[in-house]
């Protein structure tokens, strides 16, 4: 209200809801969005979409792509320090990881990636830097990629992944998100992993 503007919150989890979510902005008098988009490549579309609305857009973490895969840099952008979020993220499972005593030789580092994202893939390549960097064996670090950025998602990715290494009694799990992370505990939980063995910093 002091700022003169109503915040509507909207979810986009694909190219479709994101195109019609801008047709319903622009139905209730908007006169402009901030997006955390679905996918980069939407960045044209996205676009067109605002400019036949006369709609003024903010994209935030993740920069558009043009047709030709390269940065719309003529859209604003905010980014957060996902590397450095990342980095600290991986401190501080290593530093719990000692806390609790475990023995590396028995521990793996799950990694549920989503790497056509920049944001998400700086944020765990930072994650995974800082625990190799404290000395984490490279070879028990496992990455798996979710197809979707959300709970679901990464439980079957997390699933199809422990499944593959059933020699790790204790997992470390680094995602770009909280979801993606609770998702990689809940895949843990299922499998029969006491929770003292798991550790998840979203």
């Amino acid at each position: 209200k002091q700022y003169d503007f109503e915040l509507v919150k909207m979810a986009v989890p694909d190219g479709e809801k994101t195109l019609n979510a801008i047709d319903t902005l622009a139905a209730s008098g908007a006169k402009g969005f901030v997006i955390c988009t679905p996918d980069p490549k939407l960045g044209p579309a996205i676009m067109a979409k605002a400019k036949s609305y006369d709609l003024k857009v903010i994209t935030v973490d993740d920069q558009f792509l043009n047709a030709k895969g390269e940065p719309m840099k003529e859209v604003p952008l905010v980014m957060m320090a996902a590397s450095e979020i990342g980095y600290r993220q991986g401190s501080e499972l290593f530093k719990e990881m000692t806390n609790r005593g475990w023995d590396a030789a028995t521990t793996g580092v799950m990694a549920i990636t989503a790497d056509e994202l920049d944001t998400a893939r700086r944020r765990v390549d930072g994650s995974v830097k800082a625990l190799e960097d404290a000395g984490f064996p490279k070879s028990q670090i496992y990455r798996v990629p979710t197809k979707t950025n959300d709970i679901p998602g990464a439980l079957d990715a997390a699933n199809s992944l422990l499944v593959q290494y059933p020699k790790v009694k204790q997992w470390l799990i680094v995602g770009m998100n909280d979801n993606t992370v609770l998702g990689g505990v809940r895949a843990t939980e299922g499998q029969g992993f006491a929770a003292e063995n798991v550790i998840g910093i979203g």
